[in-house]
């Protein structure tokens, strides 16, 4: 070989590694803005992103703030859609002792979302599930307790529950809770939600470890029923390459559930901190490298409480639904160890084996795993009206799921290059 040659040889060698070393670096980098974001979205300053001292506004400013530092441009001359929704919120004090301790919630107990609030003195009975799916039994129950001194409280044991009982018993406390305050005593993880009514009486959820039912509960709980509250979708707009009339949207929820009394909130960082930090980097992306579609990036309000904000733009929309060409909603994004899951991959099959093929050409992801439809996030509205849309959330080990354990120190982004590698692709290759 000439020293030409292998002059040649190290030149190109010394090429591929500062290519390589660079594109790592870049990677690199915005995984660490993926990270960053989605842990300002979850520390305590934005209250769980609900409806306690504003949490979802501030998450909405912070959005904008992020959409505008990319570069992007606001739709039809504003980056918001408000609209409003009724919404039960517990913003200041949440206390419950029992056997002589002070329990914590998030941990020791839940408050049901609907709970009413109030300062009692509370001795429950405890109620077999057997008894209180017995109509006549469950009336004879109510009326001693409510003719007695001893009790004025009802404890439903909901331990060792099949999941057929469960669906039999779905209701039964709201019910109940509309007569006299309720416990559920639990031996699973604890879920939390939104609710937009409020209960008679207070609902908790204890764990079997806690309760005891020969001790009472003080109960001091701050519950505050608020009507027509104010949220914000929130929009960036990106034009084609070349004036085009089709759009491709990217949505993600940006809410949470807020704050459970003024010392415990949840963070969600995987729902959905992370699909809201990824839809800002597919942002950024597409800034960079501008595709034959245009492309509306949505952060959506309201989804904790029912789908509200995305409901809201499909009766209001912006834009033509009819020139959406896709729409790819982003919710729980931080893992991704085991792949992901393509809800509404049955209804659109021909899509659903473009991701696979594109994920089976660059040797992405462990799978890319079918799922049929599903009213469990944004896309849902979506496709009730004829829009195609594919819900897209990742798989691993992390199963923290609406519980205050749902941080972003659990997260891993492991796979938030290859997801990325295979949205741009997808994207790309859609026709018109």
């Amino acid at each position: 070989m000439s020293s030409f040659t292998t002059t040649l040889t190290s030149a190109k060698t010394l090429i591929f590694l500062i290519g390589f070393v660079i594109s790592n670096l870049v990677a690199f980098g915005q995984k660490s803005e993926v990270e960053r974001i989605t842990k300002t979205l979850c520390s305590p300053e934005y209250h769980g992103r609900g409806y306690v001292n504003k949490g979802d506004s501030l998450a909405a400013e912070f959005i904008v703030a992020e959409f505008k530092k990319i570069g992007l441009k606001p739709l039809k001359k504003s980056y918001f859609q408000s609209f409003n929704l009724d919404v039960n919120t517990f913003p200041n004090e949440m206390m419950i002792q029992h056997n002589g301790r002070t329990l914590t919630p998030g941990i020791h107990y839940l408050v049901d979302p609907a709970s009413a609030g109030g300062k009692l003195e509370l001795h429950p009975k405890l109620i077999s599930i057997e008894t209180a799916l017995n109509v006549e039994k469950l009336i004879e129950e109510i009326k001693s307790i409510s003719n007695g001194k001893e009790y004025n409280a009802i404890a439903l044991d909901f331990r060792k529950l099949s999941a057929d009982t469960l669906k039999k018993v779905a209701g039964l406390t709201e019910e109940l809770a509309g007569m006299m305050p309720v416990f559920e005593i639990m031996d699973r993880k604890f879920t939390w939600s939104v609710a937009d009514q409020q209960l008679k009486n207070p609902l908790i959820q204890i764990q079997d470890s806690i309760f005891s039912a020969s001790s009472g509960f003080t109960i001091s709980i701050n519950a505050q029923l608020i009507k027509n509250y104010t949220s914000r979708n929130v929009f960036a707009y990106l034009p084609a390459k070349k004036k085009s009339k089709k759009t491709v949207i990217y949505s993600a929820h940006y809410d949470h559930l807020g704050r459970m009394g003024a010392e415990t909130y949840f963070p969600g960082a995987n729902d959905n901190a992370s699909g809201t930090a990824m839809l800002l980097s597919m942002a950024k992306c597409f800034k960079e490298n501008p595709v034959d579609y245009n492309i509306l990036f949505i952060a959506f309000a309201g989804e904790e409480a029912g789908l509200v904000g995305s409901k809201y733009f499909v009766e209001h929309p912006l834009i033509k639904l009819n020139s959406i060409a896709f729409l790819l909603n982003l919710d729980i994004m931080g893992s991704g160890e085991d792949g992901i899951t393509v809800v509404n991959a049955t209804l659109f099959e021909n899509e659903f084996k473009e991701l696979q093929a594109i994920n089976s050409e660059k040797n992405l992801l462990m799978q890319v795993k079918s799922r049929g439809p599903a009213a469990n996030s944004d896309h849902y509205w979506f496709t009730q009206m004829g829009v195609p849309a594919f819900f897209i959330y990742t798989m691993g080990p992390n199963k923290n799921y609406h519980d205050v354990f749902d941080t972003q120190a659990n997260l891993s982004f492991v796979e938030y290059e290859d997801i990325t590698t295979l949205l741009v692709e997808f994207t790309k290759r859609l026709k018109p």
